[in-house]
């Protein structure tokens, strides 16, 4: 069994959201068929520390973007991925990254890892629980950005096994080496597929360059976009040659507890 993916890099107009879903959204549309598509960290916005007129207001459980996902998702009959700046009820802002799926089925998750060193933990709320989605037989664990400087959240496990880790960032240029030496990491400790999505252009704060990849559980580059561009790439995930890989080299079953893992 094997599931296509389309990994899109794109430059964001700063908090220009009907701009940024109908850039997407030709994108897309130009891509080959896909099952998933994974779009950046705030992909409607760009990645906004200051959310105060940029964030959606989620009202009775949705919003703008989730809608246009939830609209996308149905015409290309794929899951569509990417995170969104969103203020909730409770007037709390999250980093919410959402896997809506054609069925209707939406999966979400709130970015634990706060980026300090940029102030988003001062006025977004963080999440505090792993989420992992199931499509089309296959299981992805659901990281954002900063997520990915911390291995031991996002350990793979007996008790929440996955198959593939989705990251969708706004890495900035200067640090750019530390995102693509993490996210390879992360695909060789967990043997897993990672798929790796980050955005080029600027905004008020920031350079980007890309370093769009998707990495297979040993660590090789299967599909990667051009550095400095808008760029997109379709690859692959194979998971009999994962299971294969798994048995031939059963790193997990040598893992230290979870429990253990929680605990620390």
């Amino acid at each position: 069994m094997s599931l296509k993916v389309n990994l899109i890099q794109t430059d964001i107009s700063w908090a220009n959201h009907d701009t940024n879903r109908q850039h997407a959204a030709q994108i897309m549309r130009n891509m080959p068929q896909a099952d998933i598509y994974v779009l950046p960290e705030m992909f409607a916005t760009g990645f906004a520390t200051q959310p105060e007129g940029i964030a959606e207001d989620i009202i009775e459980g949705t919003c703008l973007s989730l809608e246009w996902m939830k609209v996308m998702s149905t015409e290309l009959d794929a899951a569509i991925v990417g995170s969104l700046a969103v203020r909730e009820e409770d007037l709390t802002y999250r980093n919410r990254l959402y896997f809506v799926q054609p069925d209707g089925k939406i999966t979400f998750y709130d970015k634990h890892h706060l980026f300090t060193y940029g102030g988003e933990h001062h006025l977004y709320t963080a999440g505090q629980e792993r989420v992992v989605a199931e499509f089309r037989g296959v299981r992805f664990l659901l990281q954002i950005c900063y997520d990915l400087r911390f291995p031991v959240f996002a350990r793979n496990n007996a008790e929440e096994p996955y198959d593939a880790i989705i990251y969708v960032a706004s890495w900035p240029q200067p640090r750019v080496q530390a995102w693509l030496a993490l996210h390879k990491a992360r695909a060789i400790e967990n043997q897993c597929y990672v798929i790796a999505v980050n955005r080029t252009g600027t905004d008020p704060s920031c350079i980007y360059c890309g370093g769009t990849e998707v990495i297979a559980p040993y660590g090789k580059v299967l599909a990667q976009c051009q550095m400095d561009i808008e760029d997109n790439v379709t690859a692959q995930l194979n998971l009999e040659d994962l299971k294969a890989f798994r048995e031939k080299f059963p790193v997990l079953n040598d893992a230290d507890p979870f429990q253990m893992v929680k605990d620390n």
